[in-house]
């Protein structure tokens, strides 16, 4: 695995279950976004006195360039569910990421196929005709 792993836990015992399963779970973030320089794991328990049972609640901060992924809103009674979620929020902006990186890759390359319209003569004197979809045009 290239990406830098922390992980902490805060208000619970380490477990080498739930380390391995972060760790599994981790490798799939990266096989499905090949760019992830790091990623901090946080399992903690709040002291919420008002809840009855227990409650976990997840934080994954993923670093990707040209941004950070922070998924913490998985807050459940079973741990797993919790790294569950938590995992699947970070994956879908992930996601999320890489379709706004690819958007705007196609923004930067449009001007570029307009001046080629254009050419370096100056403006083509029907610069409509010059495009390929021009037959599709009415008139």
């Amino acid at each position: 695995m290239r990406t830098q792993l922390q992980i902490h836990f805060h208000g619970i015992d380490t477990s080498p279950a739930l380390e391995a399963s972060i760790r599994e779970k981790s490798n799939k973030l990266e096989q499905f976004h090949p760019n992830v320089t790091s990623c901090r794991v946080v399992v903690q328990r709040p002291h919420n006195h008002k809840q009855q049972g227990e409650e976990f609640l997840v934080s994954i901060d993923v670093a990707v360039p040209g941004g950070n992924i922070v998924a913490n809103q998985a807050r459940r009674q079973d741990v797993h569910v919790a790294l569950r979620d938590a995992f699947f929020a970070a994956r879908r902006q992930l996601d999320e990421h890489a379709r706004r990186l690819r958007v705007d890759a196609k923004r930067r390359i449009e001007p570029r196929a307009i001046d080629a319209v254009i050419g370096a003569s100056g403006p083509v004197e029907n610069a409509v005709d010059a495009l390929p979809f021009a037959s599709a045009l009415p008139g």
